[in-house]
């Protein structure tokens, strides 16, 4: 189980990875236009819909990432008092009743209307450069399968969480300063609560 966990881990990792040089067109694309439009006075026609779709892909197509990582935002005001087993219960809980569907519906109904878009040969209508946006589309999907992979590696770490009393590890990454220190907080009181810890520091 742990083997198809970090490999489902390593694929959002590289999914997000990759996507977020998205973020490097969307930066480069939006100062081009902001110069042209301003300094030449000749705006493009393209440019919104390029940081539509850059944004947009990179949304999508970090949600597996970010779960991987367990970056998304929680309500953890009660959830982080309770016992380990009790937060991997809940997760597991909530893995099941709504991640499953909600990936199950960005599949299906993804997939139609990817499958219309290509059929259409579909272009945006935002913008005079008429852009195809079926690659666009096509990502909805694939999104959807990436989310629901992860929450089946997610719903197996609550399973090894409840049967052993502790979180297996994640793949490391880079992570917000705040969450670094969260978790050398946690590593301090930890040791703090271990026998003989006082008289080691003295």
């Amino acid at each position: 189980m742990t083997r198809i966990m970090y490999f489902i881990d390593g694929l959002s990792a590289w999914t997000g990875k990759a996507f977020a040089w998205c973020i490097v067109i969307l930066t480069l694309s939006t100062c081009y236009e902001v110069f042209v439009r301003y300094a030449l006075n000749a705006p493009t026609v393209w440019a919104f819909d390029m940081s539509v779709q850059m944004y947009g892909a990179l949304f999508m197509m970090a949600g597996a990432y970010a779960l991987a990582q367990d970056a998304h935002v929680r309500g953890d005001v009660v959830y982080r008092l309770l016992p380990i087993k009790a937060q991997a219960g809940i997760d597991l809980t909530l893995y099941i009743l709504f991640l499953a569907p909600g990936a199950l519906a960005l599949i299906y109904y993804g997939a139609s209307f990817a499958a219309d878009s290509w059929r259409y040969n579909e272009v945006s209508w935002s913008s005079p450069a008429r852009i195809q946006i079926y690659f666009f589309k096509t990502l909805i999907p694939i999104a959807g399968a990436l989310v629901l992979l992860q929450g089946i590696s997610e719903a197996g770490r609550c399973v090894k969480c409840i049967r052993d009393g502790f979180w297996p590890p994640r793949l490391s990454d880079v992570q917000e300063t705040e969450t670094v220190m969260m978790h050398e907080q946690a590593d301090l009181e930890e040791t703090d609560h271990k026998p003989g810890a006082g008289e080691n520091r003295q």
